[in-house]
């Protein structure tokens, strides 16, 4: 069985209060956009999960939320069979993108499907926030609001037409030091989450991109400032809108014109400012 697992961006990012938990509530507007990993999997008579992928610094085991997505289905509905994953990485890993979190949704959805189980979308995503926050959300896809600790979803309707430029600079963040270093005393603003879904609801895609902001980029940014120089070359270049996605490092750009997206995506890409970038477009719950 072939999967993708698609990367997402938020488009805003607001982190409300820290729960007594540890875990932080947030309310963000959450974006699928047309770059995936692929993934493949297989029955095997040999016992247990097996994981191959392209990338050799990746864990295989426990530490790798595919396995512990497929443990969790295989131990709960007794599955005995060995199941063997191929994972080819093209989605930047520590980036932002939610690139391990839609591993772990695709390996949910393909072993669901592969052994029979019949679980509903709903059943799934319950099951995913038990993975990770963003794993409910990468199950549904699409424009969506995120709330809770990101497992509480709302669709919206599909984002308006755009490209959107993705840049990685060199530099990996980890996401538990950027929410253990947040201080929301020192945040002065805060997106317009309400208004940037009445923007979408509109169509408006300047309604969207005027609204853009995450209030990470004041850990992450402050801590790494070439973020804020490829959100400033990106703009100097056509961009509607800059901003880091998730906790970063990567950044992203909305065009409206392709030929400017192009126009930027060669020039940042000759840069030293990043080390991986993709031109790319927004993607529905239905594949628009």
């Amino acid at each position: 069985m072939k999967l993708r697992a698609m990367a997402k961006i938020n488009l805003g990012l607001d982190v409300v209060k820290k729960r007594e938990d540890g875990y932080h509530e947030v309310r963000m507007i959450m974006q699928t956009i047309h770059m995936y990993d692929q993934i493949e999997l297989h029955k095997s008579d040999i016992v247990g999960i097996h994981i191959k992928t392209n990338l050799p610094y990746l864990p295989t085991g426990e530490n790798n939320l595919v396995y512990r997505a497929a443990k969790l289905l295989m131990d709960e509905y007794h599955i005995t069979k060995g199941l063997d994953i191929n994972l080819v990485k093209f989605i930047p890993v520590a980036a932002g993108l939610g690139g391990g979190s839609s591993d772990a949704a695709a390996v949910l959805v393909g072993v669901n499907r592969m052994f029979g189980l019949g679980l509903s979308q709903k059943q799934l995503e319950d099951k995913g926030a038990k993975i990770g926050a963003d794993v409910p959300y990468c199950i549904l896809r699409g424009t969506a609001l995120a709330e809770g600790i990101g497992e509480v979803l709302t669709p919206l309707c599909l984002m308006p037409p755009c490209y959107i430029l993705v840049a990685k600079p060199g530099i990996n963040v980890s996401t538990r030091y950027v929410y253990k270093n947040l201080d929301l005393e020192k945040v002065k603003n805060h997106p317009d989450i309400d208004g940037m879904i009445t923007a979408i609801s509109k169509g408006s895609l300047t309604g969207v991109t005027s609204r853009m902001s995450n209030v990470l980029e004041n850990v992450t940014a402050g801590e790494y400032p070439i973020i804020h120089e490829i959100e400033t070359k990106m703009i100097e270049l056509g961009a509607l809108s800059a901003m880091m996605s998730g906790s970063g490092p990567s950044v992203f750009g909305i065009f409206e014109d392709e030929k400017k997206a192009q126009r930027a995506y060669r020039k940042l890409k000759h840069t030293s400012l990043v080390r991986q970038i993709f031109l790319t477009k927004p993607f529905g719950r239905r594949g628009k």
